[in-house]
């Protein structure tokens, strides 16, 4: 999944999380972990917004940056 952000904007919008949504990426990542077993980013972006009511931004943005977290640690 794309995130349309210049790096700026983005780190911003990551850094903004905790505030937003009340957690910080490493909890949303073990929430993920724990959810069910989606394999496509659009369903993990459904299923935080409607489990945890999130806007489209902020679960697109959990998604994008637990994918890169999870890329990371198999590499």
């Amino acid at each position: 999944m794309s995130v349309h952000h210049s790096e700026e904007t983005y780190a911003n919008l990551v850094a903004r999380l905790p505030q937003a949504t009340g957690r910080d990426i490493k909890e949303w990542c073990q929430l993920m972990e724990d959810g069910p077993s989606f394999t496509r980013a659009d369903d993990k972006v459904h299923w935080l917004q409607d489990e945890y009511g999130l806007a489209l931004s902020h679960a697109k943005t959990i998604v994008h940056e637990c994918d890169k977290q999870r890329a990371a640690r198999r590499a």
